[in-house]
């Protein structure tokens, strides 16, 4: 099951949106927030907490504007019924070994992915290196200003669902934000060009 949540690509022919329940979504202290909330400007975290939180996932396939295969993360979290915060990134490949991981709307954050297989079979992601673009702007972003992500995502054969368990911390300043609990996958064939443009990034940036 994880092998085809992963295996999204427009060669496959079909794209993963799943929906579930997030037990537990969290954010760090209240000096925390108004970090999250600039983030949350261009969709690049939650400034939010609560638990039973209604969750969307959805990951499409098709080819940016640069020809690069690129998959989305949109992850939307109905935080009270009428109130939404989105979480949005597009996966692309960086070259042998890598993913690189564009955040927000803008793809201004550029981070690279280093995943890993644990012994229980389940998936570990952790994030690495950031690069800020804009414009004629590029530096590397200290990993001291921002946060490292650690996902770990499974499948409970029991349940039938998808489980996911996310954490962004700071090496010095503690926990930042996370979110977990469980969802169930739909596999429409949906990619390329028939991939809805919301989901998509309103700037694509060619640096990685």
């Amino acid at each position: 099951m994880l092998r085809r949540r992963f295996g999204v690509s427009t060669a496959a022919g079909y794209s993963c949106v799943g929906r579930g329940v997030m037990d537990r979504v969290w954010h760090g202290p209240a000096w925390t927030l108004p970090f999250l909330h600039l983030g949350a400007w261009r969709n690049i975290l939650v400034p939010d907490s609560g638990t039973g939180v209604p969750f969307t996932v959805e990951n499409y396939a098709y080819v940016d504007s640069f020809g690069r295969e690129t998959v989305t993360v949109v992850r939307t979290f109905e935080i009270a019924p009428g109130r939404r915060r989105r979480f949005d990134a597009t996966l692309v490949h960086g070259g042998p070994g890598r993913i690189v991981d564009y955040l927000g709307t803008h793809q201004h954050l550029a981070v690279d992915l280093e995943p890993s297989v644990l012994p229980d079979g389940s998936l570990q992601i952790r994030s690495g290196a950031q690069r800020f673009h804009e414009g004629p702007v590029s530096f590397d972003f200290p990993l001291l200003l921002s946060g490292t992500a650690l996902l770990r995502e499974g499948y409970d054969e029991v349940r039938g669902c998808y489980t996911i368990d996310v954490r962004v911390t700071n090496r010095r300043f503690g926990p930042l934000a996370g979110y977990a609990g469980t969802f169930t996958c739909e596999f429409p064939e949906v990619v390329g060009e028939a991939v809805p443009p919301a989901v998509k990034p309103l700037r694509e940036e060619r640096r990685g």
